[in-house]
């Protein structure tokens, strides 16, 4: 039988469309090449300690603002608690360290001390861009990505700011350098500002598109960051909850390699296991350069459209430092996110952002310590070494990541309790993101806006959505044509689309910080939370020793508890849920065992599953 829908990537844009096509009541089946849901969204754990893959500054979940994130959970009905980062992030830029505070008039001040001489223009700047931030973005709320924008409302938002909708429109092929000479003269100034849109875009301001930097520059401090209370493993996996909770079907640790074609359109796609899985329509989420690179075959397209493809640039290979150290060496005026600029002369190596989101999530490690994710670009060649090679560069890379945190946090070095590096190659693995390449296609000047992916691609049974598309770079914006390829295949299939409803339920709940482990699972009843904590235990290890050569998903199991998400736990427990002994024998060999001495007790969340299960007259999973 076939889906109505084949998701390909389950990364943040691929659920979310998933989730939201499966709330229509679709059949919708997601396969991503990873064991965990998520793609840079997504967490691994080392002796306990949490990390956040990847994304983990989030925007878009405020109660102002373009907040797409929200505007899902919502649409969803499917709650979930975020931490509200005290400000968005601090910037160490040439001694200064400045502060992005939600009160943009606040951020007006700090930035006005570092820059005097510019007061009146920073003043004027910023007022100009939230004005028309509030009149094109906030007033008439509409997630959709530019290519599918509804013409009835933005023609309603054009006539009530005509002259807002004119100047937005005007910065549509301008720079962001020239958007800023209207305003500074300052050439200094002009390096901040190219640290801010090679953190938001990873492009400079010449390179940016004065359109979208209008937006960033101002988005941010409306809507505030936010990141959910537990860590990031909360985000696709309640949008994965809602998946399964309506009938949909997850793939995981198998790669789509081809996009199968018949009578000039897609109609399905080739796993490397051999299987053709069939569906009336397929929404892609991953790069452009896989999808003209590899999925679709040469003859069903051009070599003008590959070459297109191809000839995109891509943002900068990135490098990323994960490590636990001790509390002691992060002062307490340290913020969640900083970005520490080593060169405010050029976009190099020397620049790099740390997220220490343990500081306000207790959750993610023991309380004398920290996590640490140091992100930034690496300039570096990781193709054709050899494995010492490789290897090498990796301690290389570790070392110089962990002297720039030096200079923020002197003496970490003596405090790391453990440091690991992901390298391009490790980023390409994992996330197939093409050499390491984070945000995908620059958001440059020349291939910006329309001149990326579409959300309709040449064919109507083939969706995009993703870094790739128009939408470009960012957890809101990868959100946002994930709404607007859901509403495309709504549209198509004569259903209701989402849209913004002013009077509807709110479902995210801002916590406050400190978030410590007594909070998690609020809401839920005492017996799902003591089940929820024990599956929280589970190291979702890469290489399970529990399930060692069966086809029995612990791990999967204990991720879906994790989060709640009981229906799609008990899918995959129920084919052994009455294999008492074999259960228990996976209980022995978990990696608990031997690093607390207790493993996590997997008979007692199995027999809660099947005990759930039969209560609710779910029938086994055949």
């Amino acid at each position: 039988m076939n889906d109505d829908v084949i998701v390909i990537g389950g990364g943040l844009a691929g659920l979310t469309a998933a989730s939201l096509l499966a709330k229509r009541g679709l059949q919708v089946t997601v396969i991503d090449k990873s064991y965990n849901p998520g793609g840079s969204c997504g967490t691994f754990k080392r002796d306990g300690a949490i990390f956040d893959q990847g994304s983990s500054m989030l925007f878009g979940f405020g109660e102002h603002g373009f907040n797409a994130h929200r505007f899902v959970f919502n649409c969803l009905e499917e709650p979930i608690d975020v931490i509200k980062n005290r400000i968005l992030y601090c910037v160490t830029f040439e001694g200064h360290r400045i502060h992005f505070y939600d009160d943009i008039e606040k951020f007006i001040v700090e930035l006005s001390a570092v820059f005097p001489s510019q007061k009146r223009n920073i003043a004027r700047f910023y007022h100009d861009m939230r004005k028309i931030y509030q009149h094109v973005m906030v007033e008439n709320p509409n997630y959709a990505s530019a290519d599918e924008a509804d013409r009835k409302s933005s023609l309603k938002s054009l006539l009530r700011h005509p002259v807002s909708y004119a100047r937005f429109l005007s910065y549509l092929n301008k720079s962001a350098k020239q958007l800023l000479q209207k305003y500074f003269d300052d050439p200094e100034i002009f390096k901040f500002f190219d640290k801010l849109t090679s953190s938001y875009c990873y492009a400079t301001v010449e390179e940016s598109p004065a359109i979208l930097a209008a937006v960033m520059f101002v988005d941010n401090h409306v809507g505030g960051s936010y990141y959910p209370a537990g860590s990031t493993v909360y985000l696709p996996g309640k949008l994965e909850k809602v998946i399964e909770e309506h009938g949909g079907t997850m793939i995981g640790e198998k790669e789509v390699v081809s996009i199968l074609f018949e009578n000039g359109k897609p109609v399905g796609v080739e796993l490397d296991d051999k299987r053709k899985l069939y569906a009336e329509t397929i929404v892609y989420s991953g790069t452009v350069w896989n999808l003209y690179g590899k999925l679709i075959p040469s003859k069903e397209t051009t070599a003008d459209r590959i070459a297109w493809a191809q000839n995109l640039v891509p943002t900068f290979p990135s490098v990323i430092l994960y490590a636990v150290v001790d509390k002691e060496v992060i002062p307490e005026d340290t913020e969640v996110v900083e970005l520490l600029v080593g060169n405010p002369n050029a976009v190099d190596e020397s620049e790099v952002t740390a997220y220490i989101h343990s500081i306000d999530d207790k959750t993610l490690c023991s309380e004398n310590q920290h996590v640490i994710m140091a992100i930034g670009p690496s300039l570096e060649t990781w193709e054709g070494l050899t494995k010492r090679q490789y290897e090498a560069k990796k301690k290389k890379e570790e070392e110089r990541l962990l002297s720039v945190l030096e200079n923020r946090f002197p003496g970490i070095k003596k405090h790391v309790q453990h440091v690991e590096i992901s390298s391009p190659r490790t980023i390409e693995r994992y996330t197939m993101k093409n050499g390491g390449a984070v945000a995908g296609p620059k958001q440059m000047l020349g291939q910006h806006m329309f001149k990326r992916l579409h959300i309709r691609s040449e064919w109507d049974t083939l969706f995009c959505c993703g870094e790739s598309t128009v939408m470009g770079t960012g957890t809101p914006t990868v959100t946002t044509s994930a709404i607007s390829a859901a509403n495309a295949v709504l549209k198509k299939k004569g259903l209701k689309p989402f849209v913004y409803e002013p009077d509807r339920k709110q479902y995210v709940r801002i916590v406050d910080a400190p978030y410590t482990a007594d909070r998690l699972f609020e809401g839920y009843l005492d017996e799902e939370k003591k089940i929820m904590r024990e599956a929280s235990r589970c190291l979702f290890c890469e290489h399970p020793l529990c399930s060692e050569g069966l086809h029995f998903d612990i791990r999967g199991i204990m991720r879906r508890v994790n989060v709640g998400n009981f229906t799609g736990a008990w899918n995959l427990a129920s084919d052994y849920a009455g294999e008492s002994a074999l259960i228990a024998a996976c209980q022995q060999r978990c990696a608990q065992n031997g690093l607390q001495g207790k493993p996590v007790e997997i008979v007692e969340v199995i027999h809660y599953l099947k005990k759930r299960g039969e209560n609710r007259g779910l029938k086994p999973n055949l």
